[in-house]
């Protein structure tokens, strides 16, 4: 099978990633879970094939070249987008593929929770986070704060993005989105003069190292709000792993700055549906509140789970109630959720209707 059909293939079964290597059947992740998708394991010449094909240009050839790993956005005419890896294992290359949906959809429709989203998106500077596993979403979640945005505000938003996924058209909004290596060197530079550009919302792509976190910090304390991502399970492990991209002699000074800038985490998991049409995500959403801004500031880091538990009035919801919501709304089974759970003794409490208490 040549890569138009695979991709074709990709389509046709929703799926939301392409595996493919030599001497390997080509698989691909449907509803969270890979599956093969074809007969005949590729050949070397197969694969040499498919890579000369996707790195059509002579840059990504030269980078791939130097690095043996690149990563870009291919469009395959009347089938989709897709967001390419080629990276080299055992000398010879593979390859990873997600589709990327062209169009951008509403919180709604991506089950995501609305009314506090809805209130991140009127915030005019600080920081906000929506962080998860790879492949849960991120993505997706932030583009649809994006549209929204896009639609009822006349803002001027700048993304950088590595590569650029979903492709946005001006509203009441002036979208400029820049992608790394094409655009802008790294995600240090392009912040260097961001806010030159007069952005009132900057989107980071990911936030991988000090200098970057460094960067964001600065243009949030220069009044802009800074959306960004980060490969973490929940709001406690974001914010302990935002800290410690610094030294220990300034960990005191990044939790006051992060008690001061930080609006709220949204954290996704996506779970198998139920029927077998898809994924749908359980979240945690915290609300940075004056207590939780005292329990960062102070390092009490660890206690801020409490207060998301029961900090429903304010907005937030834990892990264990989305997935014991899920599972009453009849969208996932109870044992599956059960396995996404961070304590399955609490998850089995929450769902009984019970409640865990610990000696003060």
């Amino acid at each position: 099978m040549n890569i138009q059909q695979l991709f074709q293939l990709m389509c046709e079964k929703e799926a939301s990633d392409l595996y493919l290597r030599t001497h390997a059947i080509p698989r691909a992740r449907i509803n969270g879970k890979v599956e093969t998708i074809a007969t005949e394991p590729l050949t070397k010449s197969d694969m040499q094939g498919i890579t000369n094909l996707l790195l059509v240009s002579e840059s990504r050839k030269k980078h791939f070249l130097e690095n043996c790993d690149i990563d870009f956005i291919h469009e395959e005419p009347h089938i989709g987008r897709f967001r390419v890896n080629i990276f080299m294992q055992r000398g010879t290359p593979a390859i990873v593929a997600r589709h990327v949906h062209m169009q951008v959809e509403n919180f709604d429709q991506l089950n995501l929770p609305a009314d506090v989203l809805k209130k991140f998106c009127e915030e005019s500077k600080g920081l906000f986070l929506v962080c998860g596993p790879a492949g849960n979403g991120k993505s997706t979640a932030i583009a649809s704060m994006i549209e929204y945005i896009n639609v009822l505000y006349a803002k001027h938003i700048i993304t950088i993005e590595d590569p650029i996924e979903f492709l946005f058209q001006d509203k009441k909004s002036i979208i400029n989105q820049r992608e790394l290596g094409l655009d802008v060197q790294s995600y240090p530079m392009a912040l260097k003069h961001v806010t030159q550009q007069s952005p009132d919302i900057i989107f980071i792509g990911n936030i991988r190292d000090e200098p970057t976190m460094r960067a964001a910090i600065t243009a949030t304390e220069l009044g802009t709000f800074v959306i960004t991502t980060f490969h973490t399970i929940n709001a406690v492990q974001t914010i302990i792993r935002m800290v410690n991209f610094f030294p220990p002699h300034l960990h005191d000074e990044v939790r006051m700055q992060l008690s001061l800038i930080l609006k709220g985490t949204l954290s996704i998991r996506l779970l198998p549906r139920r029927d077998g049409k898809g994924r749908v995500p359980a979240t945690e959403t915290m609300v940075v509140t004056p207590t939780v801004a005292r329990l960062i500031r102070d390092g009490q880091i660890r206690e801020i789970q409490t207060y998301i538990d029961e900090g429903e009035l304010f907005g937030m919801q834990s892990f264990k109630k989305s997935l014991v919501k899920l599972v009453k709304d009849g969208l996932v089974d109870a044992a599956e959720a059960r396995n996404y759970a961070d304590s399955k003794d609490e998850f089995d409490l929450e769902l009984k209707g019970l409640k865990r208490y610990t000696d003060s």
